[in-house]
């Protein structure tokens, strides 16, 4: 069905959800803000750090992302990838399925929180936030991919947890697949070729 399999990274290949939310929480307590609760926060699950810090009111974006990034260090040890993902990862590329990820994350941002989970080499091409001036859900970086890697959007499936990923993939022509193993708010998320409810699902897609 699909010969290009691109993927978000958070929510969808790692899980990061508590690791991103107890780092913000923590970055908004030592500015002195008002912390909201987790369920008032989701919103910044998805789209670019600087993003998320210009809604909660923070200008200085540039040093609040270095420091909330520095943060993030002290709750890796609740990041981790989930069940089946490498084993899914591994199948696809064996079956010379085109893989890659369109991510939110800055390049240095992936390669504190995702690389050092060893599966890079099973993904063939990478758009970061830092690759394309406009982002999610605006298609752009979507698009890009695209233009990089040569695949057919009509052959092509973005899987992602949020509404953010659903948007972007559907302005770019795109299918999306709705990662239900890590999406926050799914009933949200309103247009999905699919709705997968574990990462083995996807080697069905092929």
């Amino acid at each position: 069905m699909y010969d290009c399999i691109i993927f978000d990274v958070d929510g969808t290949l790692i899980d990061t959800e508590a690791a991103v939310l107890g780092s913000l929480k923590k970055f908004l307590a030592e500015k002195g803000c008002t912390v909201p609760v987790d369920e008032n926060l989701r919103f910044a699950l998805g789209i670019p750090g600087k993003d998320a810090l210009l809604k909660l009111g923070i200008q200085d974006t540039e040093e609040g992302c270095r420091i909330w990034n520095e943060y993030m260090k002290e709750f890796m040890d609740d990041v981790h990838p989930f069940q089946g993902t490498r084993e899914v990862l591994a199948e696809l590329k064996s079956k010379g399925i085109r893989t890659g990820i369109v991510t939110s994350k800055t390049r240095q941002e992936l390669q504190d929180d995702f690389v050092p989970f060893g599966l890079m080499d099973q993904l063939d091409v990478v758009v970061c936030a830092d690759d394309t001036e406009k982002h999610k859900p605006c298609p752009e970086p979507l698009l890009k991919f695209l233009e990089i890697s040569g695949a057919d959007p009509a052959r092509s499936i973005y899987i992602g947890d949020t509404m953010y990923d659903a948007e972007c993939a559907s302005d770019a022509h795109v299918d999306f697949g709705l990662a239900l193993w890590g999406a926050p708010s799914p009933d949200q998320v309103k247009i999905a070729a699919h709705r997968l409810k574990h990462p083995s699902d996807i080697t069905s897609l092929v």
